[in-house]
């Protein structure tokens, strides 16, 4: 398991980069990607509901969004993650790294925290924070 989220994000954008141009594609695209800024952006929620009902709802918004790398308990507490590769930005080209955090408070209670992250190229599209919000909108909708 990787993880670092900047070389999660550069293997996403190499993987993006061999479709159009190959292994050299891979490379390229892998290589400029290091080099890149990232654009982050957390959203802090609360669920009212178990934190196993939260990482199963967290499973099946970011599964029906993109490709679920992990999804598992972290510490003895409780706290679990989830993690996915989810399309963001023009035409839903440039990969963003969906990080979900899931604390129980309770029985029937779940802080839940949001993490986009994704790599900026000169054009801003603030795709990590725009991502980020549209997760957190799909989770609070229970």
């Amino acid at each position: 398991m990787i993880d670092d989220e900047d070389q999660l994000l550069a293997a996403a954008l190499g993987a993006v980069g061999a479709k159009g141009g190959g292994a050299g594609g891979r490379r390229g695209a892998t290589f400029a990607a290091k080099r890149l800024k990232k654009n982050v952006h957390e959203i802090d929620l609360i669920l009212v509901m178990s934190v196993d009902a939260a990482a199963g709802h967290a499973v099946g918004i970011l599964a029906q969004a993109g490709r679920v790398l992990e999804a598992e308990d972290t510490q003895p507490t409780g706290e679990r993650v989830v993690r996915a590769i989810v399309g963001g930005g023009l035409g839903n080209m440039n990969p963003v790294l969906i990080t979900v955090s899931l604390t129980s408070d309770g029985p029937e209670r779940t802080t839940v925290s949001v993490r986009g992250a994704a790599k900026e190229g000169l054009i801003k599209q603030r795709a990590g924070e725009k991502t980020a919000k549209h997760i957190a909108e799909l989770l609070a909708h229970q």
